[in-house]
């Protein structure tokens, strides 16, 4: 374990960046985000899993408001929630108070399972600084995500794995409960659990026999539906399946945009057929090949891959090590193959936050084994060498995390704040639009319904697949009275619309802001 004194360093340092990146982000940024914050906010004002906008149909919902996290779940909302009930206040700032504090915490959660592979502090030490400056990450980590909570549980994971102990089994069904209830790919993490019960004994010396296998896979399913049971029976009695509907046309998709079909009964196995093979494989081979650009560029910052890659040779034996390689090969396959849209559209880049802590302890093992090697050839002082190289490590992943995250917060024209730029406007579409047009509780279709609710307070829908017509046939069903086509976030069928604003009579066109077009949609 690390010194009193460098735990207490990592947990400064970690809130001391999060909260200067979090100090520049004035509102969550992107519609992930904007959706876990929106649905926070809707639990602490006593109005539970429901939300006042549509963001897809898969699902074929009634009307407003609507059942939540039918698609996404609901982790990141509760943590929100709790930060909104604790200080009494329903503001973005309330709402991220807990993921402020689990950044902080994942500095510690990964020396102290850097420390377990090889008892160096030193070691351990670096990968908690690696966790803080982690390049593409680290501007995601404070907004109402789960890229924290998943890295957080993932370094939780594979520390419990380690035990030696009765609860060890309980613990990792917990966890992987845990995992399940932040994203919908976390069901992974119950047959990883597995992996662990049974290739890693908790004698540390036997495999056991079936029945100590069958008892322990048992607790831990358990600890599993201890954390999601509830959730389960929620689903059931809300849309009368364990699961919410529309995730099995996720497996039929021939393009992204078909997430936001008006008419996802039309997304079936046929259509993915018709739609041929080789288009099929192209696109599995372009998700592989952007899941292999993540991999290098965000989860392994370039420069550590080699390093990573190293200290996993040095610690091949480690089953811990093992199953955490085994367990990205499943995300490969799951996001690349199974799910490649969502996957090469951010899927990969969320589920891969989890294994971070098992890469940023890995890094350190490697360069050092690096470094004894080259310096053994070259006469080298080891130990000095060691601690430069370490050290320098460390600065080139400050160097990488500033340049990113100045990129992701500051526009390279004219220095302004970019990460809030969607929300102040829908602000300004909203105050110079759509309240000046007196409509009386109007709904907006719009490209992130959750983002103009929360800029607004007004229920907004999502733009549907297709041309104007099926916005209309939307519009129409849900009595939605304002359209607004922002540059670069509509599907090709509106092109027309956007280009032409004056030559569609179901459309009144109203006026632009910031290349943002807004239209009243005649009933």
């Amino acid at each position: 374990m690390l010194t009193w004194r460098r735990t207490l360093i990592l947990v400064i340092l970690g809130l001391m960046i999060s909260g200067g990146i979090a100090y520049f982000q004035h509102s969550p940024g992107y519609m992930d985000a904007d959706y876990y914050l929106a649905g926070g906010l809707q639990l602490a004002t006593g109005k539970g899993f429901t939300e006042p906008y549509l963001w897809n149909y898969l699902d074929n919902p009634a009307g407003l408001p609507h059942p939540s996290h039918a698609y996404w779940m609901p982790l990141a909302s509760i943590l929100a929630a709790l930060g909104m009930k604790l200080t009494g206040q329903n503001t973005w700032l309330a709402g991220r108070i807990g993921f402020l504090v689990i950044a902080a915490s994942i500095p510690i959660v990964t020396s102290t399972l850097a420390y377990t592979l090889l008892k160096r502090r030193d070691l351990a030490f670096i990968s908690g600084l690696l966790a803080i400056f982690s390049g593409f990450y680290a501007a995601f980590i404070p907004v109402t995500d789960t890229f924290g909570i998943y890295m957080l549980l993932g370094g939780i994971f594979f520390m419990v794995a380690y035990r030696q102990d009765n609860w060890r089994n309980f613990i990792l069904g917990v966890t992987a409960g845990f995992m399940h209830l932040a994203r919908a790919d976390g069901i992974v993490w119950l047959l990883v659990s597995f992996l662990v019960i049974l290739f890693i004994p908790t004698d540390g010396k036997t495999q056991p026999k079936l029945l100590t296998n069958i008892i322990s896979l048992s607790i831990c399913v358990f600890g599993y539906i201890l954390i999601m049971g509830a959730w389960f029976v929620r689903n059931d009695l809300v849309f009368g399946s364990f699961l919410a509907p529309g995730g099995e046309s996720q497996f039929w998709l021939t393009q992204y945009n078909q997430l936001f079909s008006y008419q996802p009964e039309s997304i079936t196995f046929n259509s993915w057929l018709q739609n041929g093979i080789m288009e099929a494989l192209k696109v599995r081979l372009w998700a592989l090949n952007m899941n292999l650009q993540n991999t290098i560029a965000s989860q392994a910052s370039v420069f550590l891959l080699p390093l990573i890659m190293i200290g996993a040779w040095k610690l091949r034996k480690n089953p811990c090590v093992i199953i955490a390689f085994i367990t990205w090969i499943g995300y490969i396959v799951l996001m690349s193959i199974i799910f490649p849209f969502a996957g090469a559209r951010g899927g990969f880049f969320h589920s891969g936050a989890a294994l971070q802590p098992m890469w940023w302890a890995l890094a350190p093992v490697g360069l050092v084994t690096l470094v004894e090697w080259v310096g053994k050839k070259r006469a080298w002082n080891v130990a000095e060498a060691s601690r430069i190289f370490l050290v320098g490590s460390v600065g080139l992943s400050i160097l990488l995390t500033v340049i990113i995250v100045i990129g992701k917060l500051f526009s390279p024209v004219d220095g302004g704040n970019i990460w809030s730029y969607e929300y102040n406007l829908y602000r300004e579409v909203n105050t110079k639009m759509i309240n000046s047009d007196n409509l009386l509780n109007p709904i907006v279709v719009v490209a992130n319904p959750p983002g103009f609710y929360l800029a607004s307070s007004k229920n907004a829908i999502a733009i549907p697949d297709g041309d104007e017509q099926a916005t209309l046939l939307v519009a129409r069903r849900y009595d939605a009275s304002y359209l607004i086509l922002e540059e670069g976030g509509f599907p090709d069928g509106l092109i027309g619309l956007y280009q032409n604003p004056g030559q569609y009579p179901n459309f009144h066109f109203l006026g632009e802001v910031e290349g943002a077009r807004v239209f009243r949609i005649d009933p």
